[in-house]
């Protein structure tokens, strides 16, 4: 196995995949993922802090390409409308490409509760993030809580929908669609 090849970790999340659908997330060892790819277990350890980590890669791109969309955002947009578009920013990022790879990693999450609560801290810490940069565009406190809590609870509903479409809308008119539905429940 040769060290430093690159696309590693990208091949340690294939491999990953592969094998969790071959065996289910539970009968796959980090070893067995690093055999697979090519890679030695160190080599794991230098891209995942374990084995949950390798179905959340990536997280920190999406942050902060949803934090600099909502940054770039007109200022004259509401909070939420802010938000929103911050938001669909990730409609660029999780498309038609990466629907199947999408599903495939939501179902693992949602059949364990330990990957669940790990999807929930990093989407909290997403929300947190856009609620800290609608604060240094000037809105207070606690509507920014408010609105970044609001909008991720819509791209969490828009997110399950998109995975679950057989293909006839992307992410961000499921997004739309989500926040329309927020809008009418708190009107």
């Amino acid at each position: 196995m040769g060290r430093w090849q690159p696309g590693a970790q990208g091949r340690l999340q294939q491999a990953a995949m592969e094998l969790i659908v071959e065996r289910g997330y539970d009968g796959v060892t980090v070893a067995e993922i690093a055999e697979r790819a090519g890679l030695t277990e160190r080599t794991f350890f230098r891209h995942f802090a374990d084995k949950r980590e390798v179905l959340f890669a990536g997280q920190e791109q999406f942050a902060a390409g949803v934090v600099e969309a909502l940054t770039a955002a007109p200022p004259q947009l509401t909070p939420l409308e802010a938000v929103v578009a911050g938001l669909a920013a990730a409609g660029t990022w999780l498309n038609d490409e990466r629907r199947a790879g999408s599903r495939v990693r939501q179902g693992v999450i949602d059949a364990h509760p330990e990957l669940q609560e790990r999807e929930l801290i990093k989407l909290a810490r997403v929300a947190a993030a856009m609620a800290t940069s609608l604060q240094e565009r000037g809105v207070g406190h606690a509507e920014a809580v408010l609105a970044a809590e609001a909008g991720m609870a819509a791209f969490r509903l828009a997110f399950t929908r998109w995975v679950d479409d057989p293909g006839e809308h992307d992410l961000p008119w499921h997004l739309d669609a989500a926040v329309e539905g927020l809008r009418a429940v708190v009107a």
